[in-house]
């Protein structure tokens, strides 16, 4: 386990997908998943899904995966940082976190979609690539069109390359 301040960064398990969901409909911001896709992409994916925890509180957490067409990719599915943390730099943390993972070993860039009213995830993408000196490019990704609800269109926020320190 990594410690920032008092907050705790750890791989996720599926016993944390049910907390992710009541996270998720506690922040009332995120886009609300079933509990089932949250238990289901810790199991499938807990070594590139992360919970940063405050005195055995969730305070956030990232849910990612390696697309398999993208090897040299990861894809930020959902990222929560709690409004008690907001501000302290959890996000920048969480993906620092995810990025030393075994999970994204060989990983050049980090992925996410974003709604262009999402200014929280637009922030923590830039800022994100801003730290760790690459780029972040705004992307067409899917268009309002391919919802079937009213949805705003999706774009991809693609960071990277990554460089790794020389070994």
């Amino acid at each position: 386990m990594a410690a920032s301040a008092e907050i705790l960064y750890r791989p996720a398990t599926p016993v944390d997908g049910a907390e992710m969901w009541r996270f998720v409909q506690a922040a009332g911001v995120l886009e609300p998943n079933p509990s089932y896709a949250y238990i289901l992409l810790c199991q499938h994916f807990g070594d590139t899904c992360v919970v940063a925890e405050r005195d055995g509180e969730m305070v956030g957490f990232v849910l990612a995966y390696r697309p398999p067409r993208q090897p040299d990719t990861v894809f930020v599915w959902q990222v929560g940082v709690s409004p008690k943390t907001r501000g302290q730099g959890v996000g920048i943390r969480l993906l620092r976190y995810l990025l030393a993972l075994d999970g994204c070993r060989n990983v050049d860039y980090l992925e996410a979609s974003v709604t262009p009213s999402n200014k929280a995830s637009q922030n923590l993408f830039r800022a994100f690539a801003r730290k760790s000196n690459t780029r972040c490019r705004k992307l067409p990704f899917f268009p309002s069109e391919f919802f079937p609800e009213p949805h705003e269109p999706e774009y991809l926020y693609r960071v990277g390359p990554i460089r790794w320190p020389e070994a």
